[in-house]
Protein backbone atom coordinates (compact mmCIF):
# COMPACT_ATOMS: atom_id res chain seq x y z
CA UNK A 1 0.00 0.00 0.00
CA UNK A 2 0.94 3.67 -0.64
CA UNK A 3 1.39 5.08 2.76
CA UNK A 4 1.43 8.49 1.26
CA UNK A 5 -2.06 8.45 0.70
CA UNK A 6 -2.63 7.67 4.74
CA UNK A 7 -2.47 9.97 7.74
CA UNK A 8 -1.19 9.73 11.09
CA UNK A 9 -1.09 10.99 15.09
CA UNK A 10 1.29 11.37 17.30
CA UNK A 11 0.09 8.06 19.16
CA UNK A 12 0.98 6.32 15.76
CA UNK A 13 -2.05 5.31 14.46
CA UNK A 14 -2.45 5.69 10.74
CA UNK A 15 -5.69 6.63 8.45
CA UNK A 16 -7.48 6.32 5.27
CA UNK A 17 -10.31 8.64 3.99
CA UNK A 18 -12.48 7.13 2.01
CA UNK A 19 -15.66 9.58 1.80
CA UNK A 20 -17.06 9.99 5.01
CA UNK A 21 -15.25 6.67 6.81
CA UNK A 22 -11.94 6.48 7.49
CA UNK A 23 -10.09 3.25 7.78
CA UNK A 24 -7.80 2.82 11.19
CA UNK A 25 -4.67 0.83 12.21
CA UNK A 26 -1.18 1.44 13.63
CA UNK A 27 1.78 2.29 12.13
CA UNK A 28 4.58 0.10 10.94
CA UNK A 29 6.77 1.85 13.82
CA UNK A 30 4.31 1.51 16.30
CA UNK A 31 4.28 -2.48 15.60
CA UNK A 32 7.62 -2.61 15.74
CA UNK A 33 7.56 -0.93 19.27
CA UNK A 34 5.03 -3.26 20.51
CA UNK A 35 6.69 -6.43 19.57
CA UNK A 36 4.58 -9.64 19.15
CA UNK A 37 1.15 -8.64 18.95
CA UNK A 38 -0.42 -11.49 20.79
CA UNK A 39 -4.23 -10.34 21.21
CA UNK A 40 -6.58 -7.40 20.38
CA UNK A 41 -9.69 -5.96 22.24
CA UNK A 42 -11.77 -4.35 19.36
CA UNK A 43 -14.15 -1.98 19.60
CA UNK A 44 -18.08 -2.28 18.95
CA UNK A 45 -19.56 -1.66 15.45
CA UNK A 46 -22.25 1.01 16.72
CA UNK A 47 -20.42 2.61 19.31
CA UNK A 48 -19.52 5.97 19.42
CA UNK A 49 -16.24 8.19 20.39
CA UNK A 50 -14.84 11.71 20.49
CA UNK A 51 -11.71 12.14 19.23
CA UNK A 52 -8.69 10.83 21.26
CA UNK A 53 -11.11 8.39 22.68
CA UNK A 54 -9.75 5.00 23.50
CA UNK A 55 -11.64 2.78 21.70
CA UNK A 56 -9.53 -1.03 22.07
CA UNK A 57 -6.28 -2.06 22.77
CA UNK A 58 -3.46 -4.20 22.06
CA UNK A 59 -1.83 -6.80 23.86
CA UNK A 60 2.16 -7.63 22.51
CA UNK A 61 4.48 -9.50 24.31
CA UNK A 62 5.69 -6.05 26.32
CA UNK A 63 2.58 -4.42 27.21
CA UNK A 64 -0.93 -3.31 26.66
CA UNK A 65 -1.56 -0.30 24.95
CA UNK A 66 -4.48 1.54 24.10
CA UNK A 67 -5.47 2.38 20.70
CA UNK A 68 -7.02 6.03 20.38
CA UNK A 69 -9.41 7.11 17.87
CA UNK A 70 -7.97 9.79 15.74
CA UNK A 71 -11.56 11.43 14.38
CA UNK A 72 -15.52 11.90 16.48
CA UNK A 73 -17.04 9.09 14.96
CA UNK A 74 -19.52 5.80 14.78
CA UNK A 75 -17.86 2.82 14.77
CA UNK A 76 -18.72 1.12 11.24
CA UNK A 77 -16.50 -2.00 10.93
CA UNK A 78 -14.50 -3.90 12.99
CA UNK A 79 -11.47 -6.34 11.52
CA UNK A 80 -12.66 -9.65 13.25
CA UNK A 81 -9.98 -11.59 11.56
CA UNK A 82 -7.67 -10.09 14.03
CA UNK A 83 -9.34 -12.02 17.05
CA UNK A 84 -8.02 -15.17 15.24
CA UNK A 85 -4.68 -13.67 13.55
CA UNK A 86 -3.23 -10.65 15.77
CA UNK A 87 -0.04 -11.09 14.24
CA UNK A 88 -1.44 -9.62 10.87
CA UNK A 89 -0.97 -6.12 12.65
CA UNK A 90 2.73 -7.01 12.70
CA UNK A 91 2.78 -8.32 9.31
CA UNK A 92 0.68 -6.21 7.44
CA UNK A 93 -0.06 -2.67 9.57
CA UNK A 94 -1.53 -0.70 6.48
CA UNK A 95 -3.64 -3.89 5.13
CA UNK A 96 -4.30 -6.77 6.77
CA UNK A 97 -3.69 -5.37 10.03
CA UNK A 98 -6.40 -2.38 9.86
CA UNK A 99 -8.34 -2.19 13.23
CA UNK A 100 -11.45 -0.63 12.44
CA UNK A 101 -13.55 1.98 10.26
CA UNK A 102 -15.37 5.13 11.94
CA UNK A 103 -17.96 7.17 10.20
CA UNK A 104 -16.58 10.45 10.65
CA UNK A 105 -18.48 13.04 12.25
CA UNK A 106 -16.41 16.54 11.91
CA UNK A 107 -13.98 16.58 9.10
CA UNK A 108 -12.19 19.32 10.32
CA UNK A 109 -10.40 17.18 12.66
CA UNK A 110 -8.64 15.67 9.43
CA UNK A 111 -6.90 18.98 9.48
CA UNK A 112 -5.19 17.85 12.57
CA UNK A 113 -3.57 14.85 11.65
CA UNK A 114 0.29 14.78 9.64
CA UNK A 115 0.94 13.79 6.19
CA UNK A 116 2.98 10.88 5.65
CA UNK A 117 5.86 13.42 5.08
CA UNK A 118 5.33 15.09 8.30
CA UNK A 119 4.94 11.79 9.88
CA UNK A 120 8.68 10.60 8.83
CA UNK A 121 9.81 14.10 10.01
CA UNK A 122 8.33 13.17 13.59
CA UNK A 123 9.56 9.89 13.52
CA UNK A 124 13.38 11.25 13.18
CA UNK A 125 12.76 12.92 16.73
CA UNK A 126 11.88 10.29 18.88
Amino acid sequence: MDQKNLKFTNDHEWIRVDGTVATIGVSDYAQKELGDVVYIELPQVGDTFSKGDACSNIESVKAVNDIYTPLSGEITEVNESLEDKPESINQSPYEDGWIFKIRIDNSEELDDLMSSDKYEEYLKGI
